[in-house]
């Protein structure tokens, strides 16, 4: 019987009016939450489900601007949002789970829930997500100018003579390594305020001993080609890029690349414009000649019997080399000269120029028989030389205005290495073939005058497609307006008097008179 009094009570306790502190209070409305129920500090008392979960998300949605400091080393960090790491709300069924609380389960768990809540209250936790995609993406976008490259020792070689140049360590951020340490802050220990986190970083260790590079001192192969006939700019462009890659040292196993060494093309860089090829025509244009220093380098790669990864012919033929012995390079078209370096120990390359002469020579450890050598052929397999002049009339500039480029006559060739031992041929192998553009001899002739006599007589050149009869028809059209600009106004009067006279005994003629 006091057992059934007990359930009575109980059941009394929580279906109708209770005390909290000692006033009167009444039970909640079914749909609403019960006095004394938080999440993370948010008083949810009294709110519907949708009122509470409205609640939360603005409490999280403000979060999002809370910024967290990613550390580097030597103090360095940048500071990243919450919304930016993709801060998130993971379990939004709280507002449910509120509202249920002291109305779920039996009597008696009921009761005791709503005793909890009388005496301590009840908070729920609001637990937040974070995309782990998103912090990735922040780390590698915005952490990687934290990191400080390793630059390997390497060699000098000044006076003919090699020195060491000791190598310093780099620090790098591992990006995956730090972006699980930011995950694992902000879900186990942000405290939804401002917050800082270490990346992890890494120890880049150059590479390189003195004893290993001081091995190098063999000239495993050479190579020089002229540019006597260049002018001052690009005379200019040769003598920069090759000022660019001289003393660059290769590891064993490392790719080379021309382009990255020479680039960016632009008058900071130290180049100037002059003359190359495009599409099959001479233009101006930064850096040009760039190809020459490539061609020479490619060179003496082949004789140092390196591994060519990558390498362009050019679209004319040039004349510092034999056919299919060249190697253009392109940014536009996105050609490089590339090679690895395969042998055993770090390669030394060193350029100079002088007396309008370019050398690449690459230094080694020989490890070839002395009575090995190495020869490459040139051979042309079709030759195309233009028959005609091309002529092109340019309405942008005036009479007078003449601008001619060379000639290229078409090849197809082809390079064999050829390998000697001891004076006999042991081997012969194709190492490229090539194909070059023919193109004829062209002019740009100006075309534009108010003179209808001029524009008859330039016109008339040019439909002979002879660029001499153009260049003899320039030279007449300069010469009477030399003599005419030195004619007095009288004697200019008197031509013009004579020219109409003539025309009006012509239209007499004509009309039968």
């Amino acid at each position: 019987m006091k057992k059934i009094r007990t359930i009575l009570m109980m059941a009394l306790a929580v279906g109708c009016c209770f005390l909290f502190d000692g006033k009167q209070a009444m039970a909640a409305p079914d749909d609403t939450i019960q006095e004394g129920v938080t999440a993370g500090g948010i008083d949810l008392s009294g709110m519907t489900q949708d009122e509470a979960t409205a609640a939360i998300q603005t409490y999280v949605d403000g979060l999002e601007s809370e910024t967290v400091s990613l550390l580097a080393a030597d103090g360095e960090s940048v500071s990243v949002t919450a919304g930016e790491l993709g801060l998130t709300w993971k379990n939004p069924t709280l507002a449910v789970e509120a509202v249920q609380l002291g109305r779920k389960g039996n009597i008696v768990a009921r009761y005791k829930a709503m005793q909890d809540l009388k005496h301590k209250g009840r908070d729920f936790e609001i637990i937040l997500d974070f995309d782990r995609d998103a912090i990735s993406a922040v780390i590698e976008e915005r952490c990687g100018r934290f990191n400080v490259e390793a630059v390997d020792a390497h060699l000098k070689r000044v006076d003919g003579a090699f020195s060491v140049e000791e190598g310093q360590t780099g620090y790098l951020v591992d990006n995956a390594a730090s972006a699980n340490a930011v995950y694992e802050y902000l879900t186990k220990e942000w405290n939804h305020q401002d917050g800082s986190v270490e990346l992890v970083m890494t120890v880049d260790e150059p590479r390189g001993k003195a004893e290993e590079l001081l091995q190098v001192k063999d000239v495993l192969g050479t190579f020089t080609t002229s540019y006597s006939s260049s002018g001052p700019s690009r005379s200019k462009n040769v003598a920069n890029g090759c000022r660019l890659i001289d003393g660059t040292t290769v590891y064993p196993g490392d790719t080379f690349s021309t382009y990255d060494m020479v680039k960016p093309f632009s008058q900071d860089n130290g180049y100037e414009m002059a003359g190359s090829y495009l599409n099959g025509a001479v233009v101006d244009s930064i850096g040009g000649g760039i190809c020459q220093v490539s061609t020479t380098l490619y060179n003496a790669v082949l004789r140092s019997e390196l591994e060519v990864t990558e390498r362009h012919n050019h679209s004319m033929i040039v004349t510092y080399v034999d056919p299919s012995a060249d190697a253009a390079i392109a940014e536009s078209a996105g050609k490089d000269f590339r090679f690895v370096n395969n042998t055993d120990y770090p390669i030394y390359i060193e350029g100079h120029t002088e007396n309008k002469k370019i050398t690449f020579t690459i230094y080694g450890v020989e490890t070839r028989d002395s009575g090995r050598k190495v020869i490459y052929e040139s051979e042309v397999l079709e030759k195309k030389v233009p028959e005609q002049d091309k002529i092109i009339s340019d309405p942008s500039q005036p009479v007078g205005f003449i601008h001619i480029s060379s000639a290229h006559i078409g090849y197809k060739a082809q390079l064999w290495k050829v390998v000697k031992e001891n004076g006999v041929e042991v081997s012969r192998e194709k190492v490229n073939s090539s194909s070059y553009q023919m193109s004829p001899k062209t002019a740009t002739v100006g075309t534009a005058t108010a003179d209808p006599n001029v524009s008859g007589m330039i016109n008339a050149a040019i439909a002979t497609s002879s660029i001499s009869e153009v260049q003899n028809t320039i030279a007449n059209i300069k010469a009477a307006q030399e003599a005419a600009a030195a004619l007095t106004p009288e004697q200019l009067a008197e031509i013009a008097a004579a020219q109409a006279a003539a025309a009006q005994a012509d239209r007499d003629a004509a009309a039968g008179n």
